[in-house]
Parts: structure tokens; sequence; C-alpha cells
């Protein structure tokens, strides 16, 4: 099936229409592709929180299983088994399809909450969190691209903001969860709650996602695969070095982390050139030279080392500062999540109406960095209304952006790498949040030590160690006036921390700036490789090649009308509108 068609009479029914390689086309009518999006919905949903609902238990699970010297494994396994497979789950869902690496990514994703529910001993919780991670990150970036194949990115919007506004609730309910679970029915549940939902995700899924599956004739990428494994690896550990060590800071004397710094460069390099070379690479360098790409996965970027690192601390900040128990302090970071909802799913119905999509990072970023100054203001003793205000503002500005990044990658390039795209902007945000959140828990750390030792006695001689043993509840119970001090050094340490957040989000606004807008393809993935055919309502249904299509893309992203030959094939370029 060429990208140029001719418009003739429709054939609703389009018994034995086949595609290109003589496979029948896809039937989805608009009730499927609702189906199709609850259950991606429910996936991302069972992936994106379980980054968080853990952080809350931590305290209980590791005391439990005898883990204290090691919990950050917990969390890093976790991390590190989703940013490694991200990028493959793109490209085998480009080469083969997506429909069985997503089922695999639920399967795995299901079975290891289950093992996780019921590990008796530290080791085997964080081999089934690893395992949790490989199926995660097929859920994540699965579920973007699949949107992409079945529905055109002009009316792509009103799917994405709500999937935009998924992460920002994750990230809030998460913690919640978490608590409301460890002080009620036991920790384990914060995992065994993965497993209904996870079952009917799938069971949905396998009777609606009717996506083609094909072979590829070329080679997989394997010494690309095995140096990004290496080099992310290297990265998520170099960044959890301290509570994967238990030390204190970097000693630069240590060959263990000289080794693993010279590893992970060397890593790095040998994949690009690598990636120069390969048939078939897992990372095509040449999406780089794409502008709206590059620029879209830098703003992801410095979007991930900024907002996770402030998200990661603030519940901390509240159950210090106001005695707030950990289910409470999860309920006191709701605004922050009602903010991501609202301009998540407003702007995504704003782009379908009007297609037009730049504007929405440049304002969003703008309003996050306007949130991130004004959390540099707070005190102990601040009103949790102010608080609030705070906080719904940030989630405002993300809201703005996290979808919209990822819907502007989509569209800017070639339908057979929407996958392999898709992955690069999450794997490169999610490198970001790796390295901000290790940078800004330093910068804060470094700076409470400093603090509590002019507060509790013996701090400097231990180097602020007396730190690690305040909970919550123990700063409550201390003596006037060291409980005051002890809250103002935790507040003294955050505030002023935001500030190194500023400098980051400032350059996502700038890039947003130079962001092109290419116009909002009328297609839908699938259509444009030549694997369905959409009806004039926008669903797509079974037909044959003479049913009526969009009009085609030409490979500087303008739209041609039927009949035109967009030479050059089908792959969209930058093409601003008009």
């Amino acid at each position: 099936m060429s990208t140029s068609r001719s418009t003739t009479s429709a054939t609703p029914t389009g018994a034995g229409a086949s595609a290109e390689n003589g496979k029948p086309l896809i039937v989805l009518t608009q009730r499927t592709v609702w189906l199709i999006f609850g259950a991606l919905m429910a996936s991302m949903f069972l992936s994106s929180l379980d980054q968080s609902i853990v952080g809350t238990a931590m305290p209980t699970i590791v005391g439990e299983l005898h883990g204290v010297e090691h919990q950050g494994w917990v969390i890093t396994a976790y991390i590190l088994a989703i940013a490694i497979v991200m990028p493959l789950y793109g490209k085998f869902g480009d080469l083969w399809g997506r429909r069985w690496p997503f089922l695999v990514a639920i399967g795995l994703f299901t079975i290891a909450s289950a093992g996780a529910g019921f590990a008796q001993t530290f080791p085997e919780l964080v081999a089934w969190r690893a395992v949790q991670g490989l199926g995660g990150g097929g859920l994540m970036i699965l579920s973007q691209a699949i949107i992409a194949d079945i529905v055109p990115a002009k009316d792509r919007g009103k799917y994405m903001g709500p999937m935009g506004a998924l992460f920002g609730i994750a990230a809030v309910i998460g913690p919640l969860l978490g608590g409301w679970f460890t002080e009620g029915p036991g920790w384990r549940w914060a995992f065994w709650i993965n497993v209904p939902i996870g079952i009917a995700a799938f069971l949905v899924a396998w009777f609606t996602l009717k996506l083609p599956s094909h072979r590829s004739g070329r080679k997989i990428d394997v010494a690309g695969i095995f140096f990004l494994v290496v080099g992310t690896s290297g990265i998520v550990l170099l960044t959890s070095w301290e509570s994967l060590t238990s030390s204190r800071g970097y000693d630069w004397s240590d060959p263990k982390l000289l080794g693993m710094v010279a590893a992970t460069l060397a890593s790095i390099a040998l994949f690009i050139v690598v990636e120069r070379r390969a048939e078939e690479p897992l990372l095509p360098l040449h999406l780089f030279k794409n502008r709206t790409f590059t620029i879209a996965t830098l703003i992801g970027l410095v979007l991930g080392m900024g907002m996770f690192s402030a998200l990661a601390f603030l519940p901390t900040f509240l159950q210090m500062s106001t005695g707030a128990g950990v289910t409470e302090s999860g309920f006191l970071m709701l605004p922050m999540m009602v903010g991501v909802m609202i301009t998540a799913i407003g702007s995504g119905f704003a782009i379908t109406k009007t297609g037009r999509y730049k504007i929405y990072p440049v304002v969003g970023l703008a309003i996050t960095t306007a949130g991130i100054i004004w959390l540099t203001t707070i005190t102990g003793d601040m009103s949790m209304v102010l608080f609030g205000a705070m906080i719904f503002v940030m989630g405002a500005g993300m809201g703005l952006v996290m979808q919209t990044i990822v819907l502007a990658v989509q569209n800017s390039v070639d339908p057979h790498e929407i996958g392999t795209a898709t992955s690069a902007n999450n794997f490169f945000r999610e490198i970001g949040a790796a390295v901000g959140t290790a940078l800004f828990s330093t910068i804060f750390t470094t700076r409470l030590s400093a603090n509590l030792a002019e507060v509790i006695p013996g701090g400097a001689a231990t180097g602020g160690g007396e730190a690690s043993s305040l909970t919550p509840a123990a700063v409550q119970a201390l003596p006037e006036p060291v409980k005051t001090g002890v809250i103002d050094a935790f507040t003294d340490a955050l505030a002023p921390a935001f500030w190194y957040l500023v400098p980051l989000v400032v350059v996502g606004f700038v890039l947003a700036l130079f962001l092109k807008e290419v116009k909002l393809s009328g297609e839908a993935g699938m259509v444009a490789r030549g694997e369905a055919i959409a009806d004039p309502k926008g669903a797509l249904v079974e037909g044959g090649t003479d049913a009526p299509v969009r009009d085609a893309v030409g490979p500087d992203g303008a739209t041609i009308p039927t009949g035109d030959d967009p030479a050059g094939g089908s792959s969209r370029q930058d093409a601003p509108v008009n």
C-alpha cells in the first residue's frame, strides 16, 4: 500500500481486505478503542504507582525483612529495570508489533507483584522488584505507543492528557496508599493490590488489543543492547551509590567507585559507536537530527531532573515539620494531583480542538519555574493552605508539559519509529529523574547534617549521623527548643535547595521556546503503515484499499491532498505550522 491513495466509494464491511503483507486489515470500532484505552490506563497506572508506593512503607518493609542497611535496592532495582527495558520494548514493538510485548509486560508485572507480596527475605523482595520493573517499563512505553497506533495525532490529545495526569496522580497516590496499607492491612498489600488490576488489564488487552504482529528480517542490535544495559546500570547505580553502599558521600579513592565510573563512560561511548554502524540500531542516532525530537527529549530530561527531585522530599518535610503521619502527608500532597489532572486533561482536549501544542510546554515550564521558586519560601510553621497552593501551581505546570512533549515526539517521526522515539523520550526522562534526585539528595542531606550538628549534641562529631535516627514521631517528642531547632534545620536545608532546581527548569523553558510546531497528522500510526483504514468518524474499521482515507503526510510534515505522491516516503520532519 503506497502513501498515495485514491478516494472512491467506501466498503464498510471490507470482507477480504488485506494489507500489503497479505494479512487482514485491523478491525477497530470506536468502542474497542475506548476499551483498549481503559486497559492502557490501568496498566500505566500500575507501573507509575509502583515507583512511589514503596517509599512510605519502606521503614516497615526493611525492618521486617532485615534489610535496613541496603534498603535503597528496593527502589533502585525497580527503577534500574525500567530504564533498561524501555528502549527494548520500544524497538521490539516497532519490529514485531506491540500486542505480545504488551501482554508479556502485564504478565511479568502481575506475577512479580504477587511474588513481592509473598517475599520472606530481603534479597527475594529485591529480585521480585526487578522483575516488576521489567514489566513496568513495557507498560509505560507500549501504552503510549499503542495510542499513537490507533489514534491520529490531531485527536490524540484527549487520550494522552489523562495518561499524563496518571503520572502526577501516581506520584501522590503512591505514598498515600503505601502509608495506608502499612498502617492498616499490612505493607504486603502495596504489592498485592496490583494483582486483580493486572489480571483485569490482561484480560481486556487479550480480547481487545487487536494489533498486527509481524516478523522482521533485520538483525537484532545485540551489541547496542549490551552497552545500553551496562551504561544505564552504571548511571543508576552511581546516582544511588550512597544508599546502596551505606556510605556518606562519594569517596573518589574507592577503586570500586572509580571502576564503575570508567565502565559507565566506556559503555556510553561504545554504545554511540555501535549505533552508528548497526543495521537496525536500538536507538537510531538520526532521530537526534530531528529538531522536534531532540528539543522535546531534552525538555523531558530536565523536567525529570527537576520535578522528581522536588517530589521526593516534600512528604519528608511535611512529616518532620507538621508532625503529619505517613498517610496524612500523602493527603497533603493532593493539591498537586488536582493541578496535574486539570491541566493535563484540559490541555489534551484543547490540543485536539485547535491542533496547536507548542504553547502548553512553554506556559507549563514557566508556571513550574514559578512554583519551584515559591517553594523556596517554605517554613516549618507555614499554613497548609498556602503549601497546598504552592504544590497546586507546580502540578499545574507539570500537567501542561509531560504528555504534550510525548505527542510532539510521536508526531515528528516516521510512523515506523513511533515506539522507538516514544521509548527514547521516556528513557531520558527516567535517567534525568535518577540523576536529579541523587544530586538534590546530596545537596539536601549535606545542608541538613550541617544544620543538625548545631542543634543536636554530638552531631558534628558524627558527621550529622544523628539525622538517621530522627523519625517524625521522635521529632515531635523532642523538648523545646530542640524540637523547633530540628524542624528549622530540615526547613533551612530543604527550602534553599530548591534554588538548585530553578536553573534546570529555566533551561527547559528556553528549549520550549525553540520547539517547532509540526502540523498534527490526521493518520493513526497503523493507517500510515498500511495496517488499517480510518473511517470518516476517526475510528479504525475493516476495509479495502477502496476505503476513504485521510490526506497523506509528506516528508516535510505538510499535508498532501489524496492522490498526490509525497516524494521521499512518509517520514515526518520538522515542518512548522503556518
